[in-house]
Formats: structure tokens, C-alpha cells, sequence
């Protein structure tokens, strides 16, 4: 049986779920500040997050940014949070929870 290969496959830091990252916003940490790098082209180590305030609230209480870019100290989330609102609502699709799982297979 051949597997068929979909790609990579990400790992949002709010639910920990992976998926494809064309599903995910992709964030930096510039200037103490997380921000959203929707052209995947911003330097620097990037983190994952669904396009949904309950994932961005799960990744503030559990302290996910901070590790996750490795950055020291605490990172100001406010224009982040502000994409997301404006963005989850364009998005439209199922609910995150409903989606199909991708899981990734390993071609060897």
C-alpha cells in the first residue's frame, strides 16, 4: 500500500493539535510584541496558532509563546489578539473541532 504524502504538518500551541499550516497563522516575537507574519516571511523563530481566541487564551495561560519562540520574559499579545478577532471571523469552514485530523506518515 503506497502513502500518500500531504505535506508538512504544524502543531498549533493553544490546542496542540497538528495540522496542515495552511490551517494555522504563523507568529513572531519582534520588539517583546507577538505578531502575526501572514506572509510566512518575517526572520526568526515562528510559532503556530488556529485562527481562534480560545487557542490564543490556551497559549497565554499556559506561557506557549515565551517557550515556543524562546524569548525571555513576558510578550505583549495585544495586536496579535486583535488579527485573530478581525480574522476569525472571515474564516469560515467548520468548527476547529469538527475538522479531520491529518496525521503524518512517515515514507520510509
Amino acid at each position: 500500500m503506497a502513502s500518500q504524502h500531504i505535506g508538512p504538518v504544524r502543531t498549533c500551541i493553544g490546542c496542540r493539535t497538528r495540522t496542515l499550516p495552511s490551517e494555522l497563522l504563523r507568529v513572531v516575537a519582534v520588539d517583546g510584541s507577538v505578531v502575526p507574519d501572514v506572509h510566512r516571511r518575517l526572520p526568526g523563530r515562528g510559532a503556530w496558532l488556529h485562527f481562534d481566541l480560545e487557542c490564543l487564551r490556551n497559549a497565554e495561560r499556559r506561557r506557549a509563546f515565551s517557550r515556543a519562540l524562546r524569548v525571555q520574559g513576558a510578550l505583549d499579545v495585544a495586536s496579535l489578539r486583535e488579527h485573530v478577532e478581525q480574522q476569525g471571523k472571515q474564516v469560515s469552514g467548520q468548527p476547529r473541532g469538527q475538522q479531520e485530523t491529518r496525521k503524518q506518515v512517515d515514507p520510509s
